[in-house]
């Protein structure tokens, strides 16, 4: 006999209400939080609009009074905020002292504003000629200005700055078309690229309160090349084998002998050696070294420790600039390295300029060798090596510098000193020069 239970039945039929009474909470709880989702996105979109309405107006207002701020010049600002201290003050205080001192100050910036308006078309040039010379020469330049517009212009002026300085000119009232030339000169007593421009006119009153200034011109640049002393051909053999320097590797044809050996198959009948050969009986043929074609590099620190003074610097930048501009005409390859990389030396011209722009600047390696090292790495192999530097190149580093090339390599170390007197001297292989001037340079590679 099977006895049944209603316990399933009435468990079904608890939970069946539960999950029904579950269903309307839910149902209710998704309709309460939907009047509250995106209740500030319209602020929000209302705040943006008007951020980007006044950003585009205020960009328009300050694109038309921005200019008027850019004219007061400091002076004029704290003129002009001692006037308003001035009468705030004295109003309230009723000190009457110093609302007078307050007005005249506000009287003066209002008088001013009339010496800054105006308006003018000018055609402007400056020219300089040459745009290269040496340490020494001079160097002349020329300021042509001509009005451009319809109308006469009233007098202004006219400045440029001129390397450090500022070169200043009155520019007189001129009729339509009319030119007015000025001319000026640049000092030129120091090895340097000076700038030149840009030529402005300027508006203003003459306590300079006010200063409005219009740019003409860009840029042109002097190139105040050092000075450099003639060297003989060749370097006076200093560079001692124009046709190319001899090597120790052996070759069949070139042009230094080296000698004999026995004929094999292949090898050019032109360098056959007859009278040899009959009175040996065997035939044999010319062996020579092998010659590499001359190639100069000087090597050149820009680093302080190497110079006493600023007259020794710039002693051995003439230096490097005679010794490159001499390989150069004889149609010898150089290399001029130093911590600003490699000069390029295609054209006379172009290794000036460059050597104009040479600054001293601490030191970026631990040594000179490691200098040479890195500023050498990737240069052709060099038949002579010249060092330049001040009195603070020492031999012990020639010797260090002088062990990172092969043998059959000449090395050469100038040094500057102002201090001491003509010398040369021979050392494990280098020679060492010291000059105390740049006119003794040829007495010491000739020697």
């Amino acid at each position: 006999m099977t006895l049944q239970t209603d316990r399933p039945a009435e468990q079904d039929a608890h939970e069946q209400p539960l999950a029904d009474s579950a269903q309307p909470e839910d149902a209710k709880a998704l309709p309460a939080t939907e009047p509250n989702k995106g209740r500030f996105d319209g602020v929000r979109a209302f705040l943006r609009d008007a951020r980007t309405w006044f950003g585009a107006v205020w960009g328009r207002i300050w694109k038309v009074i921005g200019p008027a701020f850019t004219v007061v010049t400091r002076l004029g600002w704290t003129v002009l905020a001692l006037a308003v201290l001035c009468l705030a003050v004295g109003l309230f205080c009723g000190w009457i002292e110093l609302v007078a001192v307050g007005g005249i100050l506000l009287i003066a910036f209002l008088a001013a504003i009339p010496f800054a308006l105006g308006r003018a078309s000018y055609e402007v040039e400056i020219e300089l000629n040459p745009r290269r010379v040496t340490v020494g020469d001079r160097a002349l330049g020329r300021l042509m200005v001509r009005n451009a517009g319809d109308e006469r212009v009233l007098p202004t002026r006219m400045e440029f700055p001129v390397g450090l300085g500022r070169a200043e000119f009155g520019i007189p009232s001129l009729e339509p078309g009319e030119p007015h030339e000025e001319l000026f000169a640049v000092p030129t007593s120091r090895r340097a690229v000076i700038p030149a421009g840009p030529a402005m006119s300027i508006r203003g009153d003459e306590l300079s309160l006010l200063r409005r200034t219009v740019k003409w011109t860009g840029v042109i640049e002097l190139f105040v090349h050092p000075r450099r002393v003639h060297l003989a051909q060749g370097a006076a053999g200093l560079l001692r084998d124009l046709e190319g320097v001899v090597s120790n590797k052996i070759t069949d044809a070139d042009l230094a002998f080296h000698a004999l050996r026995p004929y094999e198959p292949g090898d050019d009948r032109r360098y056959i050696h007859w009278r040899t050969s009959a009175r040996t009986g065997t035939l044999m043929v010319r062996q020579f070294q092998e010659t590499r074609k001359s190639h100069l590099t000087i090597i050149q620190s820009l680093d302080r420790e190497f110079y006493a003074n600023e007259d020794e610097f710039e002693m051995a930048i003439s230096v490097v600039a005679s010794l490159g501009e001499q390989a150069i005409r004889d149609d010898v390859a150089v290399d001029i390295a130093t911590e600003r990389g490699v000069t390029p030396t295609r054209s006379l011209v172009a290794m000036l300029d460059d050597l104009s722009r040479f600054e001293a600047m601490d030191g970026k390696h631990e040594s000179l060798r490691a200098f040479t090292l890195n500023a050498t790495r990737r240069l052709a192999p060099p038949s002579v090596v010249v060092i330049v530097g001040g009195r603070g190149l020492s031999r012990s580093e020639l010797r260090a510098v002088s062990s990172l090339f092969p043998h059959e390599v000449q090395v050469t170390g100038i040094i500057c000193d102002t201090s001491s007197t003509l010398a040369r001297s021979q050392t494990n292989d280098i020679t060492v020069c010291t000059i105390p001037r740049l006119d003794d340079l040829p007495k010491a590679v000739a020697a």
